[in-house]
């Protein structure tokens, strides 16, 4: 059978994972940067470890209800697929933006911080956006790549690449533009400048839309068991969307 779920379902469920997601991210780092007594290259561990389970959990969660894309970049991929109603896709972009921003708001809250912040860490220079090029570019690429081979694999994929991603690119990875705009909203170790954040998204974007075309090309064809999906509850004959 296919996804019965609502728009609205399906919306609360992007806007609920996003607004985890970013509570994780922001909270770890946070939690990361207390523990760890200014050793930067712990905390960053700390916080790459805790990205990247709360991902699998979480994409695993809301995969069968609303395809658990939780990252503007992604949406678009799948509406440009096929696997997504163009008419959904602004939904779905404020559903994760403003889920995104009350994560934020919400490790704040947890950690006894001001729940209105400004960040002042600086992400800027060519070596940081070409990062952000290929930190989208890999994510998609391994999303698109498992739901043509073995779908089901595609949270545990994904949570492995972000995990490696916080370390092999100078920017550790945002790769996701709602993640990027909440995290101008926190002065703590997962902040980023308001000013840095444009170009980040611009170079996201790019990334998400070269790593589409590439598997236009590449593999043009889902199979029939894993169409328009991040994985598939095979199990279950449950079609799930990214």
């Amino acid at each position: 059978m296919t996804n019965a779920y609502t728009l609205p379902q399906k919306l609360v469920a992007e806007g609920l994972g996003t607004g985890l997601l970013l509570a994780a991210v922001v909270g770890s780092g946070i939690m990361a940067e207390n523990l760890s007594a200014g050793n930067v290259s712990l905390a960053l561990l700390e916080n790459a470890i805790a990205t990247g389970a709360v991902l699998v959990a979480l994409i695993l969660a809301f995969g069968p209800i609303s395809g658990a894309h939780f990252n503007p970049a992604v949406t678009i991929a799948e509406a440009a697929q096929g696997g997504l109603r163009w008419r959904y896709v602004p939904g779905y972009m404020l559903a994760q933006s403003v889920g995104a921003i009350m994560g934020v708001f919400s490790a704040h809250l947890m950690f006894g911080q001001s729940l209105f912040q400004s960040s002042t860490h600086i992400r800027a220079g060519s070596a940081q956006l070409f990062s952000e090029f290929i930190a989208t570019f890999g994510l998609l690429t391994v999303i698109l790549g498992c739901s043509r081979a073995q779908a089901s694999s595609t949270p545990f994929a994904v949570g492995a690449f972000i995990t490696a991603a916080y370390w092999f690119t100078a920017s550790t990875s945002f790769a996701n533009p709602a993640v990027t705009l909440a995290r101008t909203f926190t002065n703590t170790f997962a902040g980023i400048r308001t000013v840095d954040a444009p170009p980040f998204v611009v170079m996201q974007i790019a990334g998400a839309i070269t790593a589409t075309a590439l598997f236009r090309w590449l593999a043009p064809k889902l199979p029939g068991s894993a169409k328009h999906a991040i994985f598939s509850a095979e199990s279950r004959n449950v079609e799930i969307t990214l």
